[in-house]
């Protein structure tokens, strides 16, 4: 992956969580953790979490509803060439590690 690519995943991260901070409400609480984007600078796919885990389903659906305004926002907040498609995902791998995390935790104690 080039240096190039790795800006680009950082700044569509970074105004993703943005837009989301002042789109969506508290309540689940979503937080971006990656972007990737494809090599063409085409398509980007959004993962993220939330609190409570729960409600993980209803933001997926306030996410894809909003991935046209998403788009928009980055076209105004950015200077890139090429302005991506956006899809979204749970990140389930973050979970996973969070878990892994807490029964570390108990061993340790």
């Amino acid at each position: 992956m080039t240096d190039r690519h790795q800006r680009v995943e950082s700044l569509l991260r970074e105004l993703a969580a943005e837009f989301i901070l002042g789109e969506a409400n508290t309540n689940p609480l979503i937080t971006v953790t990656q972007v990737t984007i494809s090599p063409n600078y085409r398509n980007a796919t959004v993962f993220f979490t939330t609190v409570p885990e729960d409600r993980e389903q209803d933001a997926l659906v306030f996410m894809q509803r909003c991935g046209g305004l998403l788009r928009q926002f980055v076209k105004k907040k950015s200077n890139l060439k090429f302005i991506p498609d956006f899809k979204f995902s749970i990140d389930s791998g973050e979970r996973a590690r969070q878990q892994i995390d807490e029964i570390a935790n108990k061993i340790k104690e």
